[in-house]
């Protein structure tokens, strides 16, 4: 069965509605660090296409001074609480902090005032204050940006919708490092937590929204 007819299926049973922008969006860009956009790194994936479009998408939202938020992945020495995750995945060990792989890579350049949080887990609502920091916003349409599709950014998707936010991922500015566990996110997401659009889409949404 293709894409399509799987599409029309899933419609047919009740899946993949749309649900759309509310007032005012907000983008967090999940992990487009060093240590995953660097060739140097091992866990790092050619995310150049999908930086520039992250790009674009910043700098729509900065124009119209809409919130902007990133996060990374930072491990200290000794135990913490992610040991178990580092054990199943032990790659990640090289995210160490003050490390340079946790850097947001240089392409997206946060700017003053947008919060750069670190994370030990995949979802950017486990650990960084992002629920506190959107309701401080006023958001409730939350834009998910960055890697890996299957990864952390599916996990931070489900969690906004658990948080009662609508979530929007451009999928231009979402990244995996296979093609098979990213498309097949990609339509999960979109037949159950998030509206996946294309980034013209998204934009074209973004200049109706502003912040005085």
């Amino acid at each position: 069965m293709t894409d399509t007819n799987l599409q029309e299926e899933f419609r047919r049973k009740g899946l993949g509605a749309a649900v759309g922008f509310g007032e005012k969006p907000a983008v967090i860009v999940v992990d487009f660090s060093l240590g995953f956009t660097d060739p140097a790194s091992l866990l790092a994936s050619d995310y150049g296409a999908e930086l520039n479009a992250t790009r674009r998408l910043l700098n729509a939202m900065r124009e119209r001074n809409l919130p902007v938020a990133f996060t990374t992945v930072s491990y200290p020495e000794g135990p913490h609480a992610a040991q178990h995750f580092i054990d199943k995945v032990p790659s990640l060990a090289v995210l160490k902090d003050g490390s340079r792989w946790a850097e947001i890579d240089p392409r997206l350049e946060p700017q003053p005032g947008e919060p750069v949080w670190v994370k030990l887990f995949a979802s950017s609502f486990f650990g960084p204050p992002l629920h506190a920091w959107l309701q401080q916003q006023g958001a409730d349409t939350l834009i998910v940006c960055g890697a890996t599709t299957s990864g952390c950014v599916r996990a931070t998707v489900v969690d906004g919708l658990q948080y009662g936010y609508r979530v929007i991922v451009p999928r231009e500015c979402v990244g995996d490092r296979a093609a098979g566990p990213h498309q097949a996110s990609l339509f999960d997401m979109n037949a159950k937590y998030a509206d996946v659009l294309s980034l013209e889409d998204v934009l074209t949404q973004i200049r109706y929204h502003s912040q005085s």
